[in-house]
């Protein structure tokens, strides 16, 4: 419980949120939400010794005033060792790991283990826990960007709803996939997700525009491996695209994939300043390291 009033200096790494979402990754889930709103509302926030509202950001070296409140019990977060993620770059406001399968970005319904539990449990003592910046499916292997820094976390969500990041696929799908030599292909659908509850899958339909360029790396009558350009962030919308083709991904089993591990690997991101290239550890017939298109 603390029952005294509280003062709050902003980090640099924190500067940058909305008060209400800085208080609140401040206190975690020891105060409710609704608290927090209510506390700026009534004038017992203050922002450097003034009444402030919920959505003004804060900078760093700002002091941040909290009334006395009763804080909920919450289990004590213990040091870890660091995240087993192979990180292929790093700098003071990003790092980006290579993603395995079988782990989903953030926890959720039957899935408390995540890649942004991993690193809160790496970093306990964070003032601001790095954070993932965008999805990969749970089974899709391949780069993921964390931002270490809120500023950085802001930057990069810009970059993306501007369409300034460039995403990158490798994939073995079934079949020998049509398309012609030495150029992508586009995909252009409409998907929705349909079917009953707990089994809904994305579909081709009158939904949201899904647009993906594909280009044929290998073609064989049993299996082709694909270089994938997503033009738009749908839900499973590589999946869902191939599989409508009659080309869904080797492993999808959701799609009507043949058995085996999902073969998607987020091989390649392109920012304004900055290319990221990590080849999928493929082995025996899937291989694919050698003859990759140059990341320049």
């Amino acid at each position: 419980m603390a029952r005294e009033v509280r003062n709050i200096t902003v980090t640099p790494e924190e500067a940058g949120q909305k008060i209400v979402a800085f208080i609140n990754r401040r206190l975690g889930e020891t105060v409710p939400q609704s608290a927090v709103m209510r506390w700026i509302r009534t004038g017992q926030v203050r922002l450097d010794g003034g009444r402030t509202r919920p959505f003004v950001r804060v900078a760093a070296g700002q002091s941040v005033r909290l009334p006395p409140c009763e804080l909920r019990a919450m289990p004590v977060r213990t040091a870890g060792p660091a995240p087993p993620f192979p990180v292929i770059y790093e700098d003071d406001a990003l790092t980006a790991v290579n993603k395995p399968s079988g782990l989903p970005v953030h926890p959720g319904s039957g899935w408390s283990d995540s890649v942004q539990t991993r690193l809160e449990a790496a970093c306990p003592g964070a003032s601001f826990a790095p954070t993932p910046a965008h999805r990969l499916d749970r089974d899709t292997t391949g780069i993921l960007l964390i931002a270490k820094t809120f500023e950085k976390l802001r930057e990069l969500h810009q970059l993306f709803r501007d369409h300034r990041v460039g995403k990158e696929y490798l994939a073995w799908v079934a079949g020998r996939f049509p398309g012609d030599p030495g150029r992508f292909t586009l995909l252009e659908d409409n998907l929705e997700k349909k079917g009953p509850p707990g089994l809904e899958r994305m579909q081709t339909g009158s939904g949201k525009q899904a647009l993906t360029e594909a280009y044929v790396l290998r073609a064989g009558d049993g299996a082709s491996l694909l270089r994938l350009r997503i033009l738009t962030g749908r839900t499973h919308q590589i999946r869902a695209q191939l599989a409508a083709r009659g080309h869904p991904l080797i492993g999808d089993r959701k799609y009507g994939g043949p058995p085996g591990a999902i073969m998607l690997h987020a091989w390649r991101v392109t920012l304004p300043d900055l290319i990221l290239a990590w080849p999928p550890d493929w082995t025996g017939e899937w291989a694919v390291a050698a003859g990759l298109p140059e990341t320049a």
